[in-house]
This record gives C-alpha cells, structure tokens and sequence, in this order.
C-alpha cells in the first residue's frame, strides 16, 4: 500500500513531518494509519537508543537509569500521542466557594492539644533541583545568601529545628535534588549534623533532551559532566511523584508514622509549616479525607501568568498558561474571572502518592519545554508539575492564603526585598515588619548591572531603607551609600556612559534621578 512504501521510505521521520503532498482523497482511517506507523517508528527508535545508552553504564548507575527511563519512556509515548490542548474551554469552570477554603476561616479555629501528634505525622520536603546561574552564581540555588549570611538552605534547617524543639517532635526535612546539585547539597549538609533536624535526600530523575528534529537523544553516553553535561535534565518538580518512590524514602517514611508532605520551592522564604493548615488538614471528615490541599493567594498583576485551579470533570485542576488556547490567553490572565494562583506550597498524603503511582494514576499534563543547546542545537525537555497531580487525589483542596505565603527570591530584585528592613528574622522565618504601614511589597525592578549576586552586593554599601517605598526602578551603573533611604516612588536611571552615586545618607521620597551623579573621595 501507498503507507507501507512510504514508511519505508522515509530514513528518520520528522516529527513535523508535511502530509501536503498526500493524495487528496486519503481517507481519514489512512491518515490516521500512517500517523500511528510514524508515532510507533518514533517510539521503536528512541527505546533502540535508550538502550544503548544504558549499555555505557554498570552496576548502580545502570539500574538508576533502568528507572529513570521507564519514567521517561511513559512520558515519550504521551508526548506522541497528545492531539490538540488538554482542556476543552468550554468546560473550565470556577472552582466551587467549599472547595476553596479562606485562611482567615482556617485560622481562627483553635489548636488543639494534639497538635504535637499533627507534627509528628509531618515531613518538610524542599524542592532543592534548581541551579544559581540565573542569579550569577554557581552550585545549588539553596546554598545563596539571603539574609545576614544565612542561604536559604540555612533558614529551611532553623525553622524546623525551631519546630522541633518548641513542640518536642520529629519533623525531618527532605531535599529533593537533581543531578546537578546532589553532589554539593550533600557536602553541605554535614555541617547540620548536631543540628535537632533529620536531614534525608534522594534525586530527581534523569531524562535526556531530545533533538527536535530526529526526536531521538542528543546523549551519546551515560555521562552528565564536560561537555556531556547539556545532553540532560531534571524533568520538572512533577517528577517529584516516581522518584520519590523510586528511592524507597516513601516507604521508609511511611513506616515510620508519617502520614503528609509538606512541599514547596526551596527559594520561597514564605513556605513555612503552618500549624493551622496542618491542623484543618488532620480535622477533616474520615469519610472526606483530604489527600491534597494547594495553597492559592490572590493574583495581582505580577501573577497573571500564574497557573490557577479550576473546576474541570467534576474535579480540581491545575490550569497553567501554556495549556490556555491563544484565543483565551487574554481572559486567563484577567484578575477578575481567574483570581487566584498556584504558591506551589502542597500538602499531600504519602500514602495516596503510594497507591496512585503503583495505579499508575497520576495523569499530569506534559509540558514540552523547548531549549536551544550552546551548539546552536534545538532540543526539547518533557516536563510535568507537581501540582498538575491535583485532579488525581481524593477530596482535593485549595486554601486561599495571605500573600506573605509566598516570597520567591528568583531574581536580585526579590533578593532586596528579603535583606531589606521590610522583613525581621525570628527562627529562620520573615515577617513583614510591623512599621511598614502596607502589608504589600514595593514593587522592585533593578537593571542588569544588578543580575549577577556578586554585582549586586558591590553596588550597595548597605541595604537602604525601604519601610516606605512603593516602588523602586533603577538602570545603569547605580550605587547607593550607606543608610539611604527611599519612600514613595524613586526612579534612578543611569544613562549608557554615566554613573550615578546615590550618596550615604540621601533620602529620596518621590524622586526621579538622572544624568550623572558621582561621589569621589579626595
């Protein structure tokens, strides 16, 4: 048949192949034939690969991959079967008012004596994956300073210790990590060895990147460093699900009494246990169990790309911008039909994760996360979320959470904020400084000569006081002296060629800088 000959044809086939020279008359049957014979040569190849490259390993590290390409495998295969969005817009609705519950609510029931035992049911997993280099530095994002030279990893490590020892618990801290920061996380780690914190870790899976064109792996071997290194990546926190498993940690903690995770980005500063989600958590209806709660907060304009729940089948979802069709991207980002977004900030039942992944029942969306390889080579990672698991488990919530639930330090400009007085530190935990008259942050936008953490920390002789600032931009070669002050909106633009000094002491309050300002010593 016309199929047969062009499937044997066609050397490597093209995941973009063109039909258009196909005969106009081609049944739809045909049409879809041939698509099945080129999504299968595709998956025949890839798994040909695979298999190669599990040849290049031994012991250990052959049996890791073993399984960390099972994963992969099932994420390929769907990969090259999804036909169109995944959700149908038509059928989004707004997630009912008793399966969004307000934290006000949640907070004013009282705690109970047994809260202690809530805790000792508790693990603090920390998503620990992520690299500095957007931020100019090198090794794991945890080990940057944030606030009087504690790293993130530092603050994580007291505020359980803290709640260890106020509660006489047992709270362990988990960090999942990647390849890429595994190695250094575990160095580091030993210098919390006499802290009252059991620290575990276990690695994010492993998956290759695919060159867009052939759909095949750009690895040639097992090896992740020199220049081997770009050929691979973790596949997004969503992974989080089987490689927990996969390390046997699940099990081991679930033996040990644990009955929940709670999950978020290492890099938000606000993602702290809070006894009053924890407690609502343990107190709801046996009948009604619930297996997961997603900590939401209000949109503001800074979040309008931010996933969102819905209500999709009679269930919760996770709705992410990159499964919106263009049509209806504009409505997505309106503040007024989607209000709230997703912290990351989860609480989750071990054992749900258990037997939903032995069901092989997690169902998250793929992203197809397109990358471009210093070679100039185009490749593409398959990404899940750890959110989009929502749909999957018994009696779902979301709780509408205060905003100072989530403070992602991701760029320099975050890193102010955090180092600023607007924030005190008590128990590796920030608090919004009760001086500040606004419970919102000022809007912070600091230029590229502030992107780099070492740049950053050379321009400011100390942070300045921002008790009463609104908003802050600054561009260009800018410095600021000790114990300046701004308030209101201060706008600080060095043109290409100048230099501005903000000299010590200064206080701008609703001002505009410009030109050249520059302070020499004599």
């Amino acid at each position: 048949s016309l199929l047969c000959r062009l499937n044997d044809e066609i050397p490597p086939l093209l995941p973009f192949f063109s039909l258009s020279f196909l005969p106009a008359d081609l049944s739809k049957a045909g049409m879809a034939e041939f698509q099945e014979k080129l999504r299968l040569q595709h998956e025949t190849s890839m798994h040909k690969e695979l298999e190669k490259l599990l040849a290049t390993a031994k012991g250990a590290e052959q049996e890791i991959s073993k399984k960390d390409f099972e994963g992969f495998k099932n994420l390929f295969h769907r990969f090259l079967q999804v036909k169109g969005p995944s959700v149908k817009w038509d059928k989004i609705h707004k997630p009912p008012e008793d399966l969004i519950h307000p934290y006000d609510k949640i907070k004013a029931q009282v705690l109970p004596d047994s809260v202690a035992a809530s805790l000792n049911k508790l693990v603090v997993v920390k998503l620990n994956g992520g690299l500095g280099t957007s931020m100019g530095c090198k090794g794991p994002k945890s080990v940057i300073s944030v606030r009087n030279e504690n790293t993130f990893l530092d603050l994580t490590v007291h505020q359980i210790e803290h709640l260890n020892k106020t509660f006489n618990v047992d709270v362990p801290l988990v960090l999942m990590n990647s390849f890429n920061t595994d190695e250094d996380t575990k160095k580091i780690l030993q210098k919390y060895t006499h802290h009252r914190v059991h620290i575990h870790t276990f690695n994010q899976s492993r998956y290759p990147r695919i060159n867009k064109e052939s759909l095949l792996p750009v690895a040639k071997d097992l090896g992740v460093h020199g220049d081997h290194g770009d050929a691979w990546y973790p596949p997004g926190h969503g992974d989080i699900y089987a490689s927990f498993y996969n390390s046997g940690l699940l099990d081991q903690l679930i033996a040990a009494g644990k009955e929940y995770i709670f999950v978020s980005n290492i890099d938000n500063l606000g993602a702290t246990v809070d006894l009053f989600i924890l407690n609502h958590l343990m107190t709801q209806p046996k009948d009604k169990r619930c297996e997961f709660i997603m900590e939401v907060t209000d949109k503001t304009r800074a979040d309008v790309k931010g996933g969102t729940l819905i209500q999709y089948d009679d269930k919760l979802r996770l709705l992410e911008i990159a499964q919106v069709p263009k049509a209806h991207v504009d409505e997505f980002k309106s503040v007024t039909k989607f209000k709230i977004f997703n912290t990351n900030n989860l609480w989750i039942s071990l054992a749900a994760i258990k037997r939903l992944h032995e069901q092989n029942a997690m169902d998250m969306e793929i992203i197809v996360n397109p990358k471009t390889l210093d070679g100039g080579l185009n490749v593409i990672q398959l990404e899940t979320a750890v959110g989009a698991a929502i749909k999957a488990f018994d009696n779902a919530l979301g709780v509408n959470v205060p905003r100072s639930r989530f403070l992602p330090v991701k760029t320099s400009s975050d890193l102010l904020l955090v180092m600023s007085n607007l924030y005190s530190l008590d128990a590796g935990s920030l608090t919004m400084s009760k001086k500040r008259e606004f419970p919102s942050t000022p809007h912070v936008k600091l230029g590229s000569s502030f992107t780099k953490v070492h740049d950053f920390l050379m321009r400011f002789e100390s942070i300045p006081d921002m008790l009463e600032l609104d908003h802050l931009t600054v561009s260009g070669d800018v410095t600021f002296g000790k114990n300046v002050s701004l308030k209101g909106t201060v706008i600080i633009i060095a043109n290409h060629g100048d230099r501005i000094d903000i000299p010590a002491g200064a206080v701008l309050e609703n001002k505009i800088v410009s030109g050249n300002l520059r302070i020499l010593d004599h």
